[in-house]
C-alpha cells in the first residue's frame, strides 16, 4: 500500500473556496471491478465479491433512500426477499453495528453476506439486487445503492481548513480505498482489488471509468477539470504508475452474465 503516488491539488471552478486533492496515480490506474470474471471476495467467497460484511450507512439520508428503493424489490430482484422482511411487510434490512465507539447502521448480515447479496444459484445471478432493480427500471446504480457501495473503491475524505490568512476553504481529498479504508481488520480481507493486478485490466483509465461516481462526488465542473488534469498527465510517462497497473497481464476470463455489482465498471 506504501508507495509513490502522484498527487494534484486545484480549485473548484464552480466554487472557489472547495479544493480538490486527487491522487493521480490511482486514478490513471487501470484498475476495474471484476465481480464475475476474477474477483475472488474479501472473504474468499467469489459470489459475494466486497459484500461480506454489509454496507455502513453514511448518514440518515443514505439509509432513508436506500430503504425507499429497497420497497421496490421484487422477490425476481432478490434473493433474500424473505428475510429482507418481517411478517408484518415492513422492511428488515438494517442492523446497529460498531466502528471504535461509534455506533453505526449497517445492512443487515445473512448468512456470511449482506442482505442484499444474491447468489450465484439465484435466477438472476449474483450480485446486489439494489443494482438489479436499477438496471431494469433504468435508473443509476449511484440512486439505488448505499453510498460506500456505489463509491467503492474511490475514498473522498472531506474536511474544513483554516488557512495562514484567515480564509476557510473545503478540502476534498480523492484517493484510493485500499485495505486501510476498512479499518485494522482490512488486513485480514482475504484478497482485496485494488491492489491486485488481476483488477488492472481496464481499457480505459479509471477517471473515465468511473466518471458518473466522480462526477457525483465533485459536481461536474471539478470532475471536468480532475479529467483535463489527468488526460494532460498521461500525455507523458507518469513519475509513479500505480503498481498493480504495472503489474497487470491481460487475461481472457469470460464475463460473468450476472456481473451487475459495479456502477459504470
Amino acid at each position: 500500500m506504501d508507495f509513490p503516488r502522484e498527487w494534484v491539488e486545484f480549485a473548484d471552478p464552480a466554487d472557489p473556496a472547495h479544493l480538490i486533492r486527487a491522487d493521480l496515480t490511482w486514478l490513471c490506474s487501470r484498475w476495474i471491478c471484476v465481480f464475475g470474471r476474477g474477483c475472488q471476495g474479501i472473504d474468499g467467497t467469489a459470489d459475494l465479491g466486497c459484500c461480506a460484511h454489509g454496507a455502513f450507512f453514511s448518514d440518515t439520508a443514505d439509509a432513508k433512500r436506500v430503504n425507499r428503493h429497497a420497497r421496490e424489490l421484487t422477490r425476481a430482484d432478490w434473493q433474500r426477499y424473505d428475510d429482507g422482511h418481517r411478517r408484518d411487510g415492513r422492511l428488515a434490512i438494517t442492523e446497529p453495528d460498531s466502528i471504535g465507539a461509534e455506533r453505526r447502521q449497517r445492512t443487515r448480515i445473512i448468512d456470511g453476506g449482506c442482505v442484499f447479496a444474491n447468489r450465484s444459484d439465484f435466477t438472476a445471478g449474483a450480485g446486489c439486487a439494489l443494482h438489479v432493480l436499477a438496471l431494469r427500471v433504468g435508473r443509476s446504480p449511484i440512486q439505488t445503492k448505499p453510498e460506500v457501495c456505489w463509491q467503492l473503491p474511490i475514498r473522498r475524505a472531506q474536511e474544513w481548513v483554516d488557512r495562514p490568512d484567515d480564509t476557510r476553504i473545503l478540502v476534498s481529498t480523492i484517493s484510493e480505498f485500499d485495505r486501510r479504508g476498512w479499518g485494522e481488520g482490512g488486513h485480514d480481507l482475504a484478497w482485496y482489488c485494488t491492489g491486485a493486478p488481476a483488477a488492472h485490466i481496464g481499457t480505459a483509465p479509471l477517471y473515465q471509468r468511473c466518471a458518473a461516481e466522480l462526477t457525483e462526488l465533485l459536481g461536474a465542473p471539478a470532475h471536468a477539470e480532475l479529467a483535463r488534469l489527468c488526460e494532460a498527465r498521461l500525455r507523458s510517462p507518469m513519475i509513479a504508475a500505480h503498481p498493480a497497473t504495472t503489474a497487470a497481464r491481460p487475461v481472457t476470463t469470460a464475463a460473468h452474465p450476472a456481473a451487475t455489482a459495479a456502477t459504470s465498471r
